[in-house]
């Protein structure tokens, strides 16, 4: 079984495992082909994580990228950048870690070799797909944001890609990319080489150069993914299980952990809704001040997490809505996949540009469209998460994943930028306190925590407890775009019978595709 957002790329990654590959080839097929048929959220220049569950154990895979060693603080002054990086062109631009994911999930887990892996997403780069209503939307919204901020020669090669003769690809419409398709090929010929320390990184320093970027061959040659611990907390006797710092995920951990000391007799009450938002609050005022590269944070994640933390943070939860001392969650863009083999393989991926597109930046001729995880740098000397070249910044990009008693239930995710850990906890709390199935829990209505006492609901929010939830001190705003509060997939194992049951974004254009 595959879940992603994007039925094209469910199939490619069935298709993989019809020809024999496991759960992890499917995973990297899906990846790979996503780069192409929903390039609003991601690319070949996105950061990705993984969990991934073989024989038994969990492994976490942090394929983040670090900072160039010329992008400096100073640097950042010089160039009129005070209190934050830019969020688009290529200051931004951080190490691009995705086809390494690729690469080392094939090498260390693999079946096939790459090169038949990426066939499905070069065949859709070099022939063409028909581009879906969601997608259109989000791509029209992206066309509008570079016509605005998007003036500099450095992103001519954004429009020529994505809005070729200037216009925009709208639903039902064909788009290809031939450069896109021959950069795939360079990839899977070199499992990456060619990307970080060729013919590829050569074209990414040369581009940058000429247009006054960070970015180097060397920072290229320098990067390699890094193999975690994941990190967990018990809920009601189930181990989610997150990836390590300098992703967020330690925030959904942190607020299942305060949430767990309460007890819920329905999901649709008010004081259900009321104490999950304020948990989420106190877990984000911390995730915000602490998470970075976790050698740079000034807690650890066993204090974070400890029962004693989560006891003292608990008790500050009332009948009315607090007010923490918290940064202003952003909307992204984010794919996210799960598959699962018959040999009980099963992949949690996660891969992403940011804020939709990324940075706006192509590389001509490639089709490398390049993330902006930089802007979440701080340039605040005291904040833990101060920009420091080679340093990997905060990371919204998280993908989930349960067990019982050892023995895996499967993986989840929400993507979409910091309302990642705010839907991973409200999908665990669907599936764990309320009984509901993988389809169930992803339709179920979302809320997400923005600032101060605001909380976003979706249209389809029950009336009557957004009015009880305003009565509490909550600032609830209903919103009419379901665009802010993610996209997930799910897909859980039984593991007596080891039938599947998945689940995927009634919000999106996804497929659970199955065999």
């Amino acid at each position: 079984m595959v879940a992603t957002s994007q039925p094209l790329a469910a199939q490619a990654g069935l298709q993989i495992l019809k020809e024999g590959g496991n759960a992890i080839d499917a995973a990297i097929a899906t990846a790979a082909c996503l780069t192409v048929v929903e390039p609003t959220s991601n690319g070949i220049g996105s950061d990705a994580f993984a969990l991934v569950w073989v024989k038994g154990e969990l492994h976490g895979l942090n394929a983040s990228g670090q900072a160039p060693l010329a992008l400096t603080p100073e640097a950042m002054k010089e160039a009129g950048h005070e209190t934050e990086l830019p969020k688009y062109g290529l200051t931004p631009v951080t190490v691009p870690g995705a086809p390494g994911a690729w690469a080392e999930l094939s090498k260390k887990f693999g079946k096939l070799p790459l090169t038949q892996v990426l066939a499905p997403a070069i065949d859709y780069a070099e022939n063409g797909y028909v581009v879906s209503p969601t997608l259109a939307k989000y791509w029209k919204r992206g066309f509008e944001t570079f016509s605005k901020v998007g003036k500099g020669e450095e992103f001519t090669s954004w429009f020529e890609t994505f809005a070729p003769n200037g216009k925009v690809p709208k639903a039902g419409d064909i788009w290809s990319s031939k450069g896109h398709a021959d950069t795939l090929r360079k990839i899977a010929k070199t499992n990456a080489d060619s990307f970080y320390k060729g013919e590829l990184a050569d074209q990414i320093d040369a581009f940058s150069q000429k247009h006054g970027g960070y970015i180097r061959k060397s920072d290229l040659e320098a990067y390699a993914p890094e193999w975690v611990k994941p990190i967990s907390v018990n809920y009601r006797g189930y181990d989610v299980w997150e990836i390590p710092p300098n992703g967020q995920g330690l925030i959904a951990l942190h607020a299942l952990n305060i949430i767990k000391g309460f007890e819920f007799k329905a999901k649709d009450e008010v004081d259900t809704y009321h104490k999950q938002i304020e948990a989420m609050k106190l877990a984000f005022t911390d995730g915000l001040k602490y998470i970075t590269e976790e050698k740079s944070m000034s807690v650890s994640v066993d204090e974070i997490l400890s029962e004693q933390y989560a006891a003292s943070r608990r008790a500050l939860i009332g009948e009315e809505a607090l007010t923490p001392e918290a940064g202003e969650p952003q909307k992204g863009g984010t794919v996210y996949l799960a598959a699962a083999d018959g040999d009980g393989n099963m992949v949690s991926f996660i891969q992403s540009n940011y804020m939709g597109f990324g940075s706006g930046i192509v590389v001509p001729n490639t089709g490398i469209s390049l993330q902006n995880r930089g802007n979440n740098f701080s340039l605040d000397p005291k904040h833990d998460n101060y920009l420091v070249p080679g340093k990997k910044t905060y990371h919204t990009i998280i993908p989930g994943f349960l067990t019982k008693d050892g023995e895996a239930v499967g993986p989840f995710g929400v993507m979409g930028g910091f309302m990642q850990p705010q839907g991973h906890a409200q999908v665990i709390m669907n599936t764990v306190d309320f009984h509901l199935n993988p389809q169930a829990c992803l339709d179920a209505p979302r809320w997400l925590w923005t600032k101060d006492k605001t909380v976003e609901v979706e249209p389809h929010f029950p009336v009557h407890i957004a009015q009880a939830l305003q009565r509490k001190g909550h600032h609830i705003v209903r919103a009419l775009d379901e665009g802010g509060f993610g996209r997930g997939q799910i897909i859980w194992r039984n593991n007596e019978t080891g039938v599947l049951c998945g689940g995927t974004e009634p919000r999106t254009d996804g497929e659970v595709a199955a065999w």
